[in-house]
């Protein structure tokens, strides 16, 4: 099994697991139950109540319940307005990461060229990670506000425990992430191991510049100036030579 192969497996794994995270994540908005506390009363009489970012509840043990939406977006805490913009921004990201991995994934041969592919990979591998991030964030402050409320001695209100659209929301956010690394890895290796070489362009020829003519204009002009003066310099040392001759012959 070659390492394409290998890396084409990775890649469909890692596009299940995220996209498994991102139905996670998607599925706690109308999950009713991020937090949940229970009050007994009378006798048989039980009421409980749970909450959401959209959403009070209340149930009681013989099977009513009632929900009241909030009534007023602006009265709301920046905590909660926090909490949603961060896992919106979180499911948006995903979802435009799964259609780019779904075009420069090996295995779909929709993307063009093997760097292409990387490049369009890794993009979206980085849109899984941001947004399992931000996801994750959101999850972590709202069960940490729940925590840090029960564990109040002073907190004289209601105190709600962590209901199971934190939990499922802790997992999608994991997976994302998970999986937005593993391509972030993957893809990023191969997209900036590719240089450039004159390979990748073969429609284009190298043209001298007119710096390059000039310099070799001058590199002629100094060999044959330097020619010149050596065979200069030669025929007048044969010149010279020869009057020396010529005078040694008279004188004897």
């Amino acid at each position: 099994m070659g390492h394409r192969t290998v890396v084409m497996y990775v890649e469909i794994g890692c596009f299940v697991v995220c996209v498994a995270g991102w139905i996670l994540v998607c599925s706690t908005m109308p999950t009713e139950i991020w937090t949940w506390s229970e009050v007994s009363g009378l006798v048989v009489t039980t009421a409980n109540y749970y909450s959401n970012l959209w959403k009070d509840c209340v149930s009681d043990s013989t099977g009513v319940s009632d929900c009241k939406g909030i009534p007023s977006l602006m009265a709301l805490n920046w905590d909660i307005h926090m909490c949603r913009a961060l896992i919106i921004t979180g499911i948006v990201l995903a979802f435009f990461g799964s259609i780019l991995v779904l075009v420069g994934m090996k295995c779909t041969k929709i993307g063009g060229s093997e760097i292409t592919n990387a490049k369009v990979t890794f993009a979206g591998g980085m849109n899984y990670l941001m947004g399992g991030m931000c996801a994750m964030v959101a999850f972590c402050y709202y069960g940490n506000k729940i925590r840090s409320e029960f564990e109040d001695p002073t907190y004289v209100a209601q105190k709600f425990e962590i209901g199971v659209g934190v939990f499922i929301g802790w997992g999608g956010s994991t997976l994302l992430i998970v999986g937005g690394l593993i391509y972030s890895i993957l893809a990023g290796r191969e997209a900036c191991s590719s240089g450039f070489s004159p390979s990748q362009f073969p429609g284009y020829t190298f043209v001298p510049s007119r710096v390059s003519y000039v310099s070799s204009a001058r590199t002629e002009t100094t060999e044959k100036s330097k020619s010149s003066s050596e065979s200069r310099a030669s025929s007048i040392s044969a010149i010279s030579s020869t009057t020396k001759v010529t005078g040694s012959h008279a004188y004897v």
